[in-house]
């Protein structure tokens, strides 16, 4: 029985590497298609300015992608290093994803973003501007796979456990691909990345604008990161209810966690605005309700009850049943493959199997484990509630403040008077937090809402890992939490120069080798 020490700080790292990488990508994401729109107008009017807008933005781009390459290839050690019995257990699943966006994805947005930079001047503008775009295509390929493996880990389907290898095995790839649970992270993962873009680019244009600084650029960059923003934030919200709608169909126990229900309600479910929930005695100390919302967000019906917590243990204690049906069942049948019978009874209750193996948390001989060892592994299945509870309010309350806040830039830059409002320019500015701290508190919403599974029904979180000395957990922990330090310090010290040097000196060899424009520029007054 692995140390329950080792399996926390082994979350703790993946916890922490996994945070510290997504400061990087979603602002990969979002300023891969804004450079690609500025470099799209810029084709079509020949103004320089845009030109340059493409350059510092994409300088930008550049930055933030080679930080984020780097946080991200140590992660992957971590699979092979922390959860090693992860690896061997779903290895042939979550694995074909993680190669493939290395092989499509990653190299065709490395290759073009070579070409972006240094085909200023071997490439027609048509051309160049497609590798852009082919660019921020390969940024979003790149999430579409790592976000396939995800979505696996959170409704594992297309596969099955296979007794003689002892493996979980890819039976309908097309599942893994075409998952729901996937596909709704996807398109909110990435709306969430264009949010971040557009506030990102709006802080800085604000912030030279208050200076007094290159004002052109700043005006023009304002202006399309408040349409793109409002477009982004818009589908965030839509795209986070389909999520939400996907939980109540695969995740039932995240979205109760999240919800602090504890008991069934009546269909339709009221929605919990405020509330202190207590794990101890089950309740919540104090509510305030918003009537039928819950039910209509999460069934989007009148008439389907959304199942509690408690109701959900029973069904956990349940499946902890089958799953000791399948533990034994399976033991015959490694033992004599031919024993029919045996694998008939395995094959019933297979999908029992992982909750069965909650039970090894508590004993070896889990055939064995008492009614009292039953409900503990049962109740193990409910995560803490109290942090699921308010990291997800904050994540939606930052949400709905995103919209309002593009919804009034653009209002503010379609009246051409937003370099007047001095005081939304400074709250543009003192925006700029606001959406990674949304966007962590979803992915602890997601990743701490599915424990206590490392694949949710199939593998638990302390099973997954590997069987490290304290004392190696402890040091890989402290090296690599320095080491994302670090490279959090020079991203942002790299990105504080390039703000400073501006659009106007920074790569100026570079623009003075891009090819010149072919015709004279548009008129001062055009856009």
């Amino acid at each position: 029985m692995i140390d329950q020490t080792v399996v926390e700080l082994s979350r703790l790292q993946f916890a922490l590497t996994a945070m510290y990488h997504f400061l990087f990508v979603p602002l990969t994401l979002g300023l891969s298609f804004m450079v690609a729109i500025m470099e799209s107008v810029y084709v079509m009017t020949r103004k320089p300015v845009w030109r340059q807008m493409t350059l510092f933005w994409g300088t930008l781009f550049g930055i933030n992608f080679a930080i984020g390459v780097a946080t991200g290839i140590v992660m992957e050690f971590q699979f092979g290093m922390n959860w090693s019995y992860y690896s061997h257990y779903v290895g042939d699943i979550f694995g074909a994803p993680l190669a493939i966006e290395g092989l499509m994805a990653f190299f065709l947005e490395a290759s073009f973003i070579g070409l972006f930079f240094f085909g200023w001047k071997r490439l027609t503008p048509v051309k160049h501007l497609t590798v852009t775009w082919l660019m921020a295509l390969g940024t979003n390929l790149s999430a579409v796979w790592i976000l396939i493996a995800n979505g696996w880990m959170q409704n594992p389907t297309g596969a099955v456990f296979n007794p003689e290898t002892m493996r979980m095995e890819v039976v309908d790839f097309a599942a893994v691909l075409f998952n729901p649970v996937a596909q709704a992270k996807f398109v909110h993962t990435v709306s969430a990345g264009y949010v971040t873009g557009a506030v990102f680019v709006m802080s800085i244009s604000a912030l030279y604008l208050l200076r007094n600084k290159h004002k052109d650029m700043a005006r023009r960059s304002f202006a399309v990161a408040a349409a793109f923003g409002l477009l982004s934030s818009l589908s965030v919200v839509v795209l986070g209810d389909e999520s939400g709608y996907a939980a109540s169909e695969h995740q039932k126990m995240k979205l109760a966690a999240i919800e602090a229900m504890w008991e069934t309600e009546r269909a339709p479910a009221d929605f919990t605005a405020f509330g202190i929930p207590n794990q101890a005695t089950h309740t919540n100390d104090y509510a305030i309700k918003i009537p039928y919302l819950m039910g209509l967000i999460a069934t989007r019906s009148l008439d389907q009850p959304i199942p509690g917590i408690l109701e959900l243990v029973g069904r956990a204690e349940n499946r902890i049943r089958g799953g000791q049906i399948a533990y034994g069942a399976l033991e015959r049948v490694r033992k004599d493959k031919n024993d029919v019978q045996a694998r008939e009874m395995f094959d019933r209750h297979w999908q029992d199997l992982g909750h069965g193996l909650l039970l090894k948390r508590y004993r070896e001989d889990i055939l064995n484990a008492t009614p009292e060892e039953i409900a503990k592994a049962a109740m193990d299945t409910v995560p803490r509630v109290a942090p699921l509870f308010w990291t997800f309010r904050i994540m939606a309350g930052l949400g709905f403040y995103l919209i309002a806040f593009f919804a009034l830039a653009f209002y503010f830059s379609c009246r051409h008077n937003f370099q007047d409002k001095r005081w939304f320019l400074k709250l543009a500015l003192w925006s700029l937090p606001a959406p990674w701290i949304a966007i962590e508190c979803g992915w602890f919403v997601a990743e701490y809402g599915r424990q206590p599974w490392a694949v949710d029904g199939v593998l638990p979180t302390f099973y997954a890992a590997s069987g490290l000395a304290l004392h190696e957990i402890l040091t890989t922990l402290a090296v690599f939490t320095g080491l994302y330090t670090v490279l959090l310090v020079i991203e942002v010290k790299l990105m504080l120069k390039a703000i400073r040097t501006g659009p106007d000196d920074i790569l100026p060899s570079l623009q003075a080798d891009m090819r010149p424009a072919p015709h004279t520029a548009a008129a001062p007054g055009q856009a």
